[in-house]
């Protein structure tokens, strides 16, 4: 990814992905980017993200190598976040995205907090009312509509007070 990027004024979908990227380069003059495929590549960390976080709605970071939610409130109009099978592993890095409050769907499968969604994780809830306590603004979760149960059960988890 290099600067040629931003001679791309009215691009609105850009898709990278399958490339061998290994860092998200500036993203500067891409004033009309809404949807950002960069799945399949090396990418370790969200960065530079400063360029299009007026006007990016969709961020498609699948099958890379990121543990990390670093940056990602940098862009505010987020509704859709795919990042299936990367290196997510802490529950605690999904409240970075709390503050997101347009994002509606979210895709974690594949991902080493995504392995509870078989068994109670350590705090005794099922993976997707962790994942609703602190998201609870999604509608669709791994591709499942959130159901009223659901948000019943991580509204409960929130007031229950942690041992």
């Amino acid at each position: 990814m290099d600067a040629s990027l931003a001679t791309l004024k009215a691009c609105k979908h850009l898709s990278l992905s399958t490339n061998n990227i290994e860092k998200i380069g500036s993203l500067a003059g891409l004033e009309s980017l809404q949807i950002l495929s960069l799945g399949k590549n090396q990418i370790k960390k969200l960065e530079n993200l400063d360029g299009v976080g007026e006007t990016l709605e969709e961020l498609w970071i699948s099958y890379n190598l990121i543990e990390r939610l670093t940056n990602i409130d940098k862009l505010p109009k987020l509704r859709v976040l795919y990042m299936s099978n990367n290196k997510l592993e802490n529950f605690k890095e999904l409240d970075k995205l709390a503050g997101l409050a347009s994002l509606q769907e979210l895709l974690l499968v594949g991902n080493p907090l995504h392995a509870s969604a078989e068994k109670p994780d350590e705090l005794g809830c099922e993976y997707r009312v962790e994942v609703l306590k602190r998201v609870p603004q999604l509608v669709k979760l791994d591709g499942i509509p959130v159901d009223v149960d659901e948000r019943e059960a991580a509204k409960k988890a929130l007031e229950e007070p942690e041992e």
